[in-house]
């Protein structure tokens, strides 16, 4: 009888081998020790494109702060800190909120990520979609009103709005709009009645609109309630970028020329209340063969999305970055980047488009005006009357977020007057007077001040006053 058996010698590490080469999907550390004032979460993982728009897209849909990034990305691995802040300012304590970053982000290869924790959504910008629904995307040229008369189109053609976004910049508009069968609540998948709607909606938009072939309406398939709102917001941007609102408002220019260096270019905006300007440049490093695009501009929640997703939706690869945020209430960002056939950008017609397209995505998200918030018994149509209500004296839409939740409709406006006057704040308090039960929340926009030299023509209350009374049994206090 065989006393010994000789087998092959394996390494007990060996099936951890492809680990130790390539990395686990990703490590993610949130480290809570090192700063006094923030977390730190630092993410290392083997890098693929738009890897960090996924990371950067999971921490905006915490709506959590970020004051300052490091990303590194050569050689085909990802190494990435970020220091963030809650809502409130604070570190990151919630365990739900910790363990849902570690999930996912640890699951951006993978087709779904993990539902956000509720707690950290915000109510006015995410329904609760207890059924599926039909998406809706529509670019184009905007104009006063355009908002409404889609909303009332999609009345008469008996659906029912569920959801919507909508952006306006530059004179185009991009809204992105989930909707559903009227009478049934159910999703619309018939082809011919898709059709139909697209038809509609596409005669309305191209009403007025100077360039035709900008306007575009595309009705989606079928989709559940796993979308969350930076989803949308990507899209609204690629719609926006397909709008070209990059070019400026028609017969305009959206830029002013800055000077030229031999290096690369420079373009500035020109930011009112402070004197300041927002910065775009870009310049070669001829060593590395990257381009460097520095970024000075004022500092506000998702800016680091915004930048991102732009140049990544463009197909530029970041390999390097650096984040930050004075105390003057102004950001700096430096991206290191290369397209992604593997060059740096050569021709100065390609980094000012660059430039261009930067300076959009920083502004699209910004809006004058006021910002309205109501929440109301959800019914159809009722989305249709407060934007008539507006549209009939004298406002426009200029940015809007509607969802439902249960048996509610939370919206917000961002209103403007169509003749470019500003809408005093004065209005606020004998609005709420005159509204009596009726509790709407109007909020001045904190990233354009309202000058205290204009007045206003009119009240809002004195505007709702005569013709609230048909729906407003519909609404109820916003808590």
């Amino acid at each position: 009888m065989m006393q010994k058996v000789c087998w092959p010698y394996f390494d007990p590490d060996f099936d951890r081998l492809p680990e130790r080469i390539y990395g686990p999907t990703c490590r993610v550390c949130i480290d809570n020790e090192s700063m006094e004032d923030c977390s730190v979460v630092k993410v290392d993982s083997v890098n693929k494109q738009g890897l960090l728009l996924e990371v950067v897209q999971v921490l905006t849909d915490l709506n959590l702060t970020i004051s300052k990034s490091y990303i590194s990305s050569d050689a085909g691995w990802f190494m990435d800190v970020f220091h963030v802040k809650d809502e409130r300012g604070k570190k990151l304590t919630d365990q739900h909120v910790i363990d849902y970053i570690h999930q996912a982000i640890g699951t951006t290869r993978e087709t779904q990520s993990p539902a956000t924790p509720k707690s950290y959504v915000n109510d006015v910008f995410e329904g609760e979609h207890s059924s599926e629904h039909t998406a809706i995307e529509m670019s184009g040229t905007d104009r006063p009103g355009l908002f409404s008369e889609i909303s009332a189109a999609l009345v008469d053609l008996h659906c029912n709005i569920v959801e919507a976004h909508a952006w306006s910049h530059n004179a185009r508009l991009a809204c992105v709009a989930y909707i559903s069968d009227q009478s049934t609540d159910t999703p619309i998948d018939d082809p011919h009645r898709l059709a139909t709607i697209e038809d509609h909606l596409t005669t309305v938009i191209r009403a007025t609109g100077p360039q035709p072939n900008s306007q575009e309406v595309k009705t989606g398939g079928v989709v559940g309630g796993e979308g969350t709102v930076t989803n949308v917001e990507r899209r609204l941007h690629q719609l926006m970028l397909s709008a070209r609102d990059f070019d400026g408002p028609l017969g305009s220019s959206i830029t002013g020329s800055g000077p030229r260096s031999g290096r690369g270019s420079v373009s500035g905006l020109d930011n009112e209340d402070e004197g300041r300007k927002t910065v775009v440049s870009i310049d070669n490093c001829e060593e590395k063969g990257y381009s460097i695009v520095s970024i000075e501009c004022k500092d506000r929640p998702r800016l680091m999305f915004d930048t991102v997703c732009t140049l990544t939706d463009m197909q530029y690869v970041i390999f390097h970055a650096s984040i930050g945020a004075g105390d003057d209430g102004y950001a700096f960002q430096e991206y290191f980047i290369r397209y992604i056939d593997g060059y740096a950008l050569n021709t100065e017609s390609e980094k000012e488009r660059v430039i261009k397209c930067l300076e959009a995505a920083i502004e699209r998200r910004v809006c004058e005006g006021v910002k309205v918030e109501l929440c109301a018994e959800n019914r159809v149509g009722l989305l249709s009357d407060i934007t008539r209500v507006l549209r009939e004296n004298g406002l426009t839409v200029v940015r809007a977020d509607v969802a439902t939740q249960g048996e509610k409709a939370v919206n917000a406006f961002y209103v403007r007057d169509i003749s470019g006057n500003e809408v005093d704040m004065g209005f606020v308090k004998s609005m709420k007077k005159e509204m009596g039960a009726i509790n709407l929340e109007v909020k001045k926009d904190i990233s354009r001040p309202i000058s205290r030299d204009q007045r206003a023509r009119f009240s809002i209350g004195d505007m709702l006053k005569s013709q609230i009374g048909r729906f407003s049994h519909n609404f109820i206090q916003i808590k």
